[in-house]
């Protein structure tokens, strides 16, 4: 990791800890944080084929770790699929690549951009920011992990994603600003 990368690693890591966990939009994160399984990974790929060869990498390296030794990688896309466009595009490949690879079953790509946007939404509406991050990003998890993760888990998957709306349709807006800094620039 260089020096160059450290920021953008602790901005990551701030809206984990701040967002992700603190607010609860993802109630199967917190255990692989406290025990160090995430690994954030930093892509400085400027066009899709590089940032395809990143992903592939990434995906490669957690697979051929034990999941108590990486449970999950965040792949930060420092420099490039800056447009939402662009980044929800750029996920087609990701879903061609996996199948390619015969990834399906072993992992699944969770997709957050600063201008993360829901279908059938406006720009502003609160649910949006349940998807928003300071960069475009490609949370690689293990389907193992998740189906483990659900199967503990007392209530029924489809009230996470209307428990989040709930979660951030409920911050003030100087809660939001402070959660959310990259947003209000």
């Amino acid at each position: 990791m260089t020096a160059s990368n450290q920021p953008i690693i602790q901005e990551v890591e701030t809206w984990l800890q701040q967002v992700v966990i603190g607010l609860n939009l993802c109630p199967f994160a917190k255990h692989p944080w406290q025990n160090q399984q995430v690994h954030i990974a930093i892509s400085h790929a400027s066009n899709d084929e590089n940032l395809l060869q990143d992903l592939a990498t990434e995906i490669t390296e957690l697979l051929a770790l034990p999941s108590k030794q990486r449970d999950t990688t965040i792949l930060v896309v420092a420099n490039y699929l800056k447009t939402f466009d662009d980044y929800n595009q750029f996920l087609a490949w990701t879903d061609a690549l996996i199948a390619q690879q015969g990834w399906q079953g072993e992992v699944q790509i969770a997709s957050f951009h600063p201008d993360y946007q829901f279908a059938n939404t406006l720009p502003d509406d609160a649910e949006n920011l349940t998807n928003r991050a300071p960069y475009p990003l490609l949370h690689i998890l293990r389907e193992a992990s998740l189906e483990k993760a659900l199967q503990h888990y007392p209530h029924d998957p489809e009230t996470i994603f209307e428990n989040n709306i709930h979660a951030v349709q409920n911050l003030s807006e100087e809660q939001k600003v402070k959660l959310f800094p990259y947003l209000f620039h």
